[in-house]
């Protein structure tokens, strides 16, 4: 008859607490694997989700749209024509995109640095051009024309409805603006209107 090896109580304690501790382990892990399973869960129920904001657009990165002016640059300039400024721009500029003055311009002729305007004609002279001197007698007997671009102070003050200070005037303007390109240049010129442009209009020249 074989004998039997008898089992003391400690190793039977022992072998159930072994097995106690792996259940446990096994136990922790199923419920941390089951926590990450849930968690996913609900963000996919939710829509939470988490998202790096990007930065946002800024007010100073919009570039305004630039404005812009056309004027027709003409005369004594190597390619007359349509150009198109920036707004600020200055007959320097219309010149220069016009490829500069022609061989036999009048340099002196146009204000370089007066600013433009939106739709102005810009009229370089020749150099040495005749302008015209003379018209038939006026009632008055006079026949020689006022140059509008070399007149005097005095000379101006000769005029019907010019006196000292619309002559001055007349001079400031020019000043600041350069040649008249025309007799009509005239009503852009502080208090001159029709009816004084209409008394002097046949007294006087560009």
């Amino acid at each position: 008859m074989t004998a039997r090896p008898v089992q003391t109580p400690d190793a039977d304690s022992s072998g159930a607490r072994r097995k106690l501790g792996v259940g446990a382990v096994i136990v922790l892990v199923l419920a941390a694997f089951a926590i990450t399973i849930g968690i996913g869960m609900f963000r996919a129920a939710t829509g939470a989700e988490t998202v790096t904001p990007g930065p946002s657009p800024s007010r100073s990165a919009i570039v305004p749209v630039p404005s812009g002016m056309y004027v027709h640059v003409a005369g004594a300039v190597r390619r007359a024509g349509l150009y198109r400024l920036d707004a600020g721009g200055r007959v320097a500029d219309a010149v220069a995109l016009a490829g500069g003055f022609a061989d036999d311009a009048d340099r002196d002729g146009v204000n370089l640095a007066r600013t433009v305007t939106d739709g102005e004609q810009i009229v370089v002279p020749v150099a040495g051009a005749a302008p015209e001197t003379s018209a038939p007698a006026t009632a008055g007997g006079a026949n020689t024309l006022i140059d509008l671009n070399t007149a005097t102070a005095e000379q101006l003050d000769t005029l019907p409805r010019v006196g000292p200070a619309m002559a001055d005037r007349i001079i400031a303007w020019r000043t600041e603006n350069g040649r008249f390109t025309s007799v009509d240049d005239l009503l852009s010129v502080p208090g001159i209107g029709d009816k004084m442009l209409a008394a002097i209009r046949d007294l006087v020249h560009v």
